[in-house]
């Protein structure tokens, strides 16, 4: 089977700012469920492993997109680097759910694409938004949250909130590049002018959507408890953990490697199944 792939297409969002999206699909007349993969925090569409992933997807029969959200630091210029530290502290939830709103816009529209069988999957804080978003948009039929957040009031607390306000500014490090990553206080001000549409817990309860919820056992980032946490919310969802699996699934960046992690390509081969069964074949 042959697959095209489709890399740095430039999007553009009149709400935000101009950012790349990937593409794989096999070439086929018949018409293909749109995967949107939706990063998290410090992340990116060319992190780790996520193109062999894109890869196998397609080998299924999907038309996987992968993208950066506007402001997640890096530029169309340089895709793979944290080029715009600024931007990044610029970024807030409204921005993300701004860009995958335009993601899928833009490839709903494909000829490829059959519009009835729309999946995002979200990983980390993309699960958050990619939860929130599946309630607010009935034209998506499944989601899947891998290693997702339960909520996204995931803020300083006490005397480092109060310095942050003050400050205007906090900084994270990033443990890979050793950049420090500032946080503006904008973000919070987003998030609490628009609180209850970033609740994670209510838009789970109300998501009409079909749910897979993936989480490893061993996640050092995020909680299995969230997991749990979130089938409790949508008992309809399925709970799938991974044992021992952490919070990439066994990747990292770079990933150099020609193959998938053990965890990661478990994740593909347990998300695909359950696509077929209730998108593809229901």
């Amino acid at each position: 089977m042959q697959i095209t792939k489709r890399q740095n297409i430039i999007i553009s969002n009149t709400k935000t700012r101009d950012f790349l999206a990937d593409a794989y699909y096999p070439e086929t007349n018949e018409k293909l469920p749109l995967i949107i993969f939706v990063h998290g925090y410090k992340g990116y569409k060319d992190w780790g492993a996520w193109k062999l992933m894109a890869e196998k997807f397609a080998e299924a029969g999907f038309f996987f997109v992968k993208f950066n959200f506007s402001h997640n630091g890096t530029t169309i210029e340089d895709p793979k680097k944290f080029a715009d530290l600024e931007a990044f502290g610029n970024n807030n939830y409204s921005k993300e759910l701004s860009d995958l709103n335009v993601v899928i816009d833009h490839f709903i529209k494909n000829g490829k694409v059959d519009d009835q069988k729309i999946v995002l999957i979200g990983h980390s804080r993309g699960g958050g938004i990619s939860i929130i978003k599946t309630c607010e948009d009935i034209r998506i039929n499944g989601l899947i949250t891998l290693a997702s957040v339960d909520t996204l009031d995931r803020f300083p607390k006490n005397n480092a909130f109060e310095n942050w306000k003050k400050e205007g500014v906090y900084y994270v490090e990033n443990r890979r590049t050793k950049q420090q990553m500032p946080h503006y206080y904008q973000f919070f001000e987003d998030f609490k002018n628009d609180e209850h549409r970033f609740d994670v817990e209510r838009s789970m309860e109300m998501a009409k959507a079909h749910v897979l919820i993936i989480h490893g056992t061993n996640d050092e980032s995020v909680s299995m408890k969230n997991a749990e946490h979130l089938h409790i919310l949508n008992p309809n969802s399925e709970l799938y953990l991974i044992e021992n699996a952490n919070h990439t699934f066994g990747t990292k960046e770079p990933w150099e490697e020609n193959n998938l992690s053990e965890d990661l390509n478990e994740v593909i081969e347990k998300s695909i199944e359950f696509i077929n069964n209730k998108i593809v074949n229901e």
